[in-house]
């Protein structure tokens, strides 16, 4: 994206005349920084950009670390690359020089590896590297692109390598040391009476583990016989619940009842029925000792017995005139279905029968 805008930059101000789309500008920026990315890929990995590179490929003991792009070198100038480092199989070598096969590349044009060269892998400042030694013999002739040296390692590695591995195998010997002691102490300890003792623990470990199953299984059966009347428990604790639910709920209506009674008696006027009650009271003892003096109707009916004779002879005499108009109608009311005169007082038939419902009702 960086060389797509530094290209239309300095393409714009160098060729302000010409008329250039965008899209050209942009596929030319792309195809070069394509161009730049194969490049780039191909100088890590150590290939050349256009290709032509002769290949070889050489056998070593060892790698020493030698790793791809490392360089390739013929009196201190670098001349090729490292392109791989393979392990060869351990099921198919049987020389102990041929363990590892590097493939490695010559750049340099013109120039032939000769056979009976030496090929040494060497340490160097920052990296390690491949070190070419040419021995030009004339009978020998030159090797063909693509075939295979025999390389050795120099002595300065394998002392480097010696020297890593010493420590290691110092603390494998010390590692080794301590695990015969180890079997020693296992073996002076396993004799006769520990191993009695041993079969002692585990038989107890045995009997141990038996009376735990034994206790987990009463445990079962407990909780299965006891599991019903929990569940019967919880079922009447639900059923307390729910009626105390209920109560409660009546009890709310009560004590609201109450406190309704409360609040009306609270705000009857007692002081005003008493004064009431007390006149009520007053009027009724006044009437009473008026009824006592004889005074009044109500008095007179009490103390004047010639009133109640007479009283009782007139509704006496009422009684046997009903008792007669029942009996002998006709003495008082007459009737001419021929239009005859008529006697006594003349009623009308609704008039008749207004009377009859009052004889009625006073029998």
């Amino acid at each position: 994206m960086l060389l797509i805008l530094i290209f239309n930059y300095y393409f714009s101000t160098k060729y302000k005349a010409l008329k250039v789309s965008k899209e050209f500008k942009t596929g030319l920026a792309v195809i070069l920084s394509t161009a730049l990315l194969i490049f780039g890929v191909n100088y890590l990995k150590g290939n050349s950009f256009f290709g032509g590179d002769e290949v070889y490929y050489a056998y070593f003991p060892t790698s020493g670390t030698l790793a791809p792009s490392s360089s390739v070198t013929l009196n201190g100038v670098e001349i090729g690359k490292v392109l791989n480092v393979d392990l060869v199989n351990p099921n198919t070598y049987t020389d102990p020089n041929k363990r590892v096969l590097v493939k490695f590349s010559i750049q340099t044009e013109g120039l032939s590896l000769a056979k009976g060269s030496g090929i040494k892998i060497v340490p160097g400042v920052l990296s390690t590297g491949i070190q070419l030694q040419q021995n030009f013999i004339a009978e020998k002739g030159y090797h063909k692109v693509g075939d295979t040296l025999e390389g050795t390692v120099s002595q300065e590695i394998t002392e480097q390598i010696e020297t890593q591995l010493l420590p290691v195998k110092r603390k494998l010997e010390d590692l080794m040391t301590s695990i015969d002691n180890i079997v020693n102490s296992i073996t002076v300890f396993w004799d006769t009476s520990a191993a009695h003792t041993l079969d002692e623990g585990l038989n107890e470990v045995k009997i141990a583990i038996s009376r735990f199953g034994r206790v987990a299984y009463n445990i079962d059966n407990m909780i299965l016989d006891e599991k019903a009347k929990l569940s019967r428990i919880f079922d009447n604790v639900e059923n307390i619940t729910h009626n105390f639910k209920e109560t409660n709920v009546e009890i709310q209506k009560a004590v609201g009842n109450v406190v309704s009674i409360t609040d009306s008696i609270m705000t009857v006027d007692f002081k005003g029925a008493i004064n009431e009650a007390t006149v009520t009271l007053k009027k009724l003892n006044g009437l009473l000792a008026e009824t006592s003096e004889g005074n009044g109707t109500l008095g007179k009916l009490l103390k004047d017995e010639q009133l109640y004779d007479e009283l009782n002879e007139t509704n006496e005499r009422l009684q046997n005139l009903v008792d007669d108009i029942k009996v002998h109608p006709e003495r008082y009311i007459h009737f001419s279905v021929f239009g005859s005169k008529t006697k006594g007082v003349p009623i009308t038939k609704d008039e008749e029968k207004k009377l009859k419902k009052i004889l009625d009702t006073i029998q």
